[in-house]
């Protein structure tokens, strides 16, 4: 099969990479090739390629479509690999607003069942290496996906202070890191270590029985 007719988008564009077209000019982009050039690095990643290894032409014919379909998705790699890891995020559900307790275990439970899912956990740690040697990139995710997880939390959290179940005298982004802190290195950094269903509520009442009022010393 010709190259032309394996990827009429590559043929167009004469095979060669080149920016992104211009929203509504041209062919619309295929949901179709997306997605099976995001599940071809996944599936390179999986088969043991490391992030240096791979290239937007191997990617290409992993997906089986041409380079320059890849290329008017992606400016680069560490592009793509920024998309291929917000591939792998699930949104988190709200929280529910009954008891701050109830609603900090619930998203330490969302972080414990991200970690089960193996592929998800390995594929990160590949991807979030390369990514955060580029500091752009990496800004651009935590603005992306991050940061509104983080906001969740601090919400919850500002929500206790008010209502007297955290004592006011506390720093909040401390006291974040303090609970996702040890589900996130378990999950990310100590992949051997199991997540019971339990650990959730563990830390949680770990933590806030310190930070409970009148537990100052």
């Amino acid at each position: 099969m010709s190259r032309a007719a394996e990827d009429p988008e590559g043929a167009a564009a004469g095979g060669r990479p080149g920016p992104a077209s211009p929203a509504g000019r041209g062919r619309p982009r295929s949901a179709a090739a997306d997605s099976a050039i995001i599940e071809a690095v996944l599936r390179l990643i999986e088969e043991g390629a490391s992030i240096g290894e791979l290239s937007m032409e191997g990617i290409a014919r992993a997906a089986g479509v041409g380079k320059a379909t890849v290329y008017r998705r992606w400016s680069g790699k560490s592009a793509l690999m920024l998309d291929v890891m917000r591939s792998l995020d699930v949104e988190s559900p709200p929280p529910a607003g009954h008891s701050v307790r109830d609603d900090l275990v619930a998203l330490l439970e969302f972080l414990r069942r991200r970690g089960l899912a193996k592929r998800s956990s390995a594929l990160m740690r590949t991807l979030v290496s390369h990514v955060q040697a580029q500091p752009e990139l990496w800004a651009e995710y935590h603005d992306t996906v991050v940061r509104a997880r983080r906001e969740a939390l601090l919400g919850v959290l500002r929500r206790g202070v008010v209502s007297g179940e955290i004592r006011a005298d506390r720093d909040l982004e401390t006291l974040a890191d303090l609970f996702v802190g040890p589900m996130l290195a378990r999950a990310l950094l100590h992949e051997w270590k199991e997540l019971p269903e339990r650990l959730p509520a563990d830390i949680v009442d770990t933590v806030l029985e310190g930070v409970r009022p009148g537990r100052e010393r």
